[in-house]
């Protein structure tokens, strides 16, 4: 049987992986899976191609016989408030059109369920299976709807719920001023005016729609960097970038320093077990690719981590089935369970303003209670064949080594003083490479070495 889902979704270049005939065909699959009459919200971010995308998966889903529901406007939402609202308003599934934090010729198509997270590998599985055998239900003439439906409750039922589960008044007495990052995407619908119903005042950047983003989607050091400049030379007490489907946040301090998600998820999972959800397991759950600071810090509040491989998906249903107080991971995503058990970049940018203001403390003072590691994080051209061969090497030289060798997800060793993850993306095809140490200059060194090692190993692959 074929494959199509990743790590998360359905992902490929726009008119190239990912067509119209493949949406088409996908939605009918999709339709098949739910059954006749369910009713499916869909949505998309500002992605290329996402318009004929769209209108392809409704034709497939129209097909099957499903009631189809576009999000207000035009499909335009955030990922986590299409989440939120198949959830909260009583759909029984969802279709979002986004490629996340791939490049801006890429888009994707994933599916989510009557709780708001993604399917599980078991059920995107069966559609593949409907999918490639071509067993799709085609509705009775009669059952197939004859037009769609606008839902107008997404953004504002969304908000609503966020603002609900932080003290906006202590907020509000802040009076903080920052700076929003929105890529040209669907985070401009909701996290100025989130900011706004919260009493800061927001400053923006790249917060027009458009499918042509200022910069690359994903947020990092390199693609923040004129944000951090900005939120420095004005003085702001903060910065928050968005991915184009706004699931994500990375912060940026008032010195304009750039931290990584799973230095958020450290700091806010402390906060959350000691000041709001006293009362679950004090359990987060964390992907192969955050650091090994986050078990250094979170130790001294008596807080377990468990590893979970790379992908939200598995951290939402570890949560689901096992309970915890929160999930995330090193990219910014951070799942906060009494809103929603996905990832949220608004909801964890509520968050952090509200520790900051309970704390009264600035950024930088709050991330300088973290361990220091410094870190490169870079990837390598290849099939996803040769990543995977390419990972079975080095797993073979380094399990006779005295490091800590964990391979839930590619390959992570863990030694006193660095770590280092080598894994095949689910979304692209690259071989990615995460190096971290309390030395700088070391980092640099075993990255270095890693890329010149991996190219050696692809060389005889060739």
């Amino acid at each position: 049987m074929g494959k199509l889902f990743g790590t998360d979704g359905v992902r490929g270049i726009v008119n190239k992986e990912l067509t119209p005939e493949l949406a088409l065909k996908l939605g009918i699959s999709i339709g098949t899976f739910f059954g006749e009459y369910s009713r499916i919200l869909i949505g998309r971010d500002a992605r290329a191609g996402g318009e004929m995308l769209m209108h392809s998966l409704i034709a497939g889903l129209l097909s099957a016989g499903v009631k189809v529901f576009i999000a207000y406007p035009n499909g335009y939402a955030p990922t986590p408030a299409i989440q939120y609202a198949v959830k909260e308003l009583g759909y029984d599934g969802g279709v979002i059109i986004t490629a996340s934090h791939n490049p801006p010729n890429y888009n994707g198509i994933k599916v989510v369920n009557a709780i708001g997270i993604e399917l599980d590998r078991e059920s995107e599985r069966t559609i593949e299976e409907i999918y490639f055998s071509e067993k799709f239900h085609r509705a009775k003439w009669s059952n197939v709807a004859h037009d769609t439906v606008t839902e107008h409750r997404v953004i504002d039922s969304y908000l609503k719920s966020i603002i609900e589960h932080v003290d906006k008044q202590i907020i509000k007495s802040r009076e903080f001023r920052v700076l929003v990052d929105c890529a040209n995407s669907v985070s401009s619908l909701t996290t100025p005016t989130l900011l706004r119903q919260l009493g800061v005042k927001p400053l923006t950047v790249g917060c027009d729609i458009s499918p042509y983003p200022y910069r690359e989607p994903e947020p990092t050091p390199s693609t923040l960097s004129h944000s951090a400049l900005t939120v420095k030379q004005l003085n702001l007490d903060l910065g928050v970038g968005h991915d184009g489907d706004a699931d994500r946040a990375i912060f940026i301090d008032e010195n304009g320093e750039i931290w990584w998600g799973d230095r958020t998820g450290s700091v806010l999972s402390s906060y959350i077990a000691e000041k709001k959800l006293t009362e679950l397991p004090r359990r987060v759950y964390t992907a192969v690719s955050s650091s090994k600071l986050v078990v250094d810090y979170l130790s001294h509040f008596n807080i377990e981590v468990a590893w979970t491989p790379v992908g939200s998906i598995y951290i939402s249903y570890n949560l689901l089935e096992r309970g915890g107080i929160a999930g995330f991971e090193e990219n910014g995503g951070f799942i906060y369970p009494p809103h929603l058990l996905a990832r949220d970049g608004a909801m964890t940018t509520a968050l952090l303003l509200e520790l900051l203001a309970v704390e009264k403390k600035k950024p930088s003072q709050l991330f300088s209670q973290l361990p220091r590691m410094h870190s490169v994080k870079t990837k390598v051209p290849m099939s996803k064949e040769v990543s995977r061969k390419v990972v079975k090497k080095l797993t073979e030289k380094y399990l006779d080594t005295p490091y800590r060798v964990v391979t839930i997800d590619g390959l992570r060793v863990e030694a006193e003083d660095f770590w280092f993850l080598v894994r095949p993306s689910g979304t692209e095809p690259v071989l990615r490479i995460m190096v971290e140490a309390y030395s700088r200059e070391k980092a640099k060194k075993l990255a270095n070495n890693l890329i010149e090692e991996v190219r050696r190993m692809i060389g005889n692959e060739a």
